[in-house]
């Protein structure tokens, strides 16, 4: 998912670093839970993928656990006011959040201020999803290949333009970070979120987006777009016949994931039972194919290895993002 940059109008209240509250551990019985509804925090607005998938997911969890999942949006901030609400409640599994890559593996090194720690303030669920991340070029583009692409960008040095939704958002990362190891020069042209990057991607005022399938595979059928790739260590089974970037330049990933998280100091016993019922749901054929259909492809991880995930990605963001000399930014 693309973010925007940090509002400046955003209060610095809320994104003052507080002190988060020492929770005593807290004491669950595993036939007790859950006792009343559960509050499922998504920190963007309503519509979105992330939005989407926490709603697909309440109903089989409410018919599994018997109380009800209510989805709540709390945006604003990059993600980090929903986030922050999240990593202040108590350990007790009644407030989730359905978090990204980006407010958890990269704010961090990308604002000042932060009202948490993406990866020491939660404790990690569940994964649920990767989100497709294409590679598009406007059709004026000569070529139909990273490879063609690479040796048309060194031919024309400073002539290309990649659209972003704004300074640090996944999309300008993702350029960046290929134009490093490639050795291209290219201008970078950010914009207030992702729609409006799209949008002169296809009128070609600008002649390359890395962006989520979601915003891009319609212009891409309708041949306003070339798909040359997915940003993923592999190909994608949404899209098996497209080759990953790394294939051209090794070391290349970009993937974006969608999890369940919770506070920090979660019972094992609890995020055991969380996990596995997440992962049930996942792999229901009806919350699979309305995944699938906008992008988004469910996986079915354990706690354990999603923990690794994020704290992995933690660490080579902070490093990618400072070996491409991006300034913090504060509210």
């Amino acid at each position: 998912m693309s973010r925007p940059l940090l509002p400046r109008r955003v209060a610095l209240s809320l994104l003052a670093a507080p002190v988060l509250p020492a929770w005593p551990q807290a004491t669950w019985a595993q036939e007790g839970y859950p006792s009343r509804p559960v509050s499922v925090i998504v920190p963007w607005a309503p519509g979105g993928s992330t939005d989407i998938l926490a709603r697909v997911l309440s109903e089989p969890l409410r018919v599994a656990l018997g109380q009800p999942f209510v989805v709540e949006n709390r945006s604003g901030a990059s993600g980090n006011i929903g986030s922050a609400h999240v990593a202040r409640a108590a350990p007790d599994g009644q407030t989730l959040l359905v978090g990204s890559m980006s407010t958890h593996a990269m704010n961090d090194a990308l604002f000042s201020n932060m009202p948490f720690n993406g990866a020491e303030d939660f404790t990690p669920v569940a994964l649920l999803a990767y989100v497709l991340n294409t590679m598009v070029v406007h059709p004026s583009v000569p070529g139909g290949t990273v490879p063609e692409f690479i040796a048309y960008a060194r031919a024309n040095p400073g002539k290309l333009a990649y659209a972003s939704a704004g300074a640090g958002s996944t999309n300008h990362l993702c350029a960046a970070m290929f134009a490093q190891m490639a050795g291209l020069d290219m201008v970078h042209v950010p914009y207030r979120g992702g729609a409006p990057a799209v949008l002169d991607t296809v009128a070609g005022q600008t002649q390359l987006l890395f962006s989520a399938g979601t915003q891009t595979l319609e212009h891409v059928r309708n041949g306003r777009l070339k798909l040359l790739a997915v940003t993923e260590q592999r190909r994608s089974a949404l899209l098996p016949q497209v080759p990953a970037v790394n294939e051209s330049l090794p070391g290349f990933e970009m993937a974006v994931w969608y999890g369940a998280l919770g506070p920090r100091g979660m019972p094992p016993a609890l995020v055991n039972r969380l996990n596995a019922e997440i992962n049930k749901a996942l792999m229901l054929p009806e919350v699979k194919n309305k995944m699938d259909a906008i992008g988004v492809e469910v996986v079915n991880e354990s706690a354990a290895s999603f923990a690794a995930i994020l704290r992995a990605d933690a660490a080579k963001w902070h490093k990618v993002i400072g070996d491409l000399g991006i300034d913090k930014t504060d509210a």
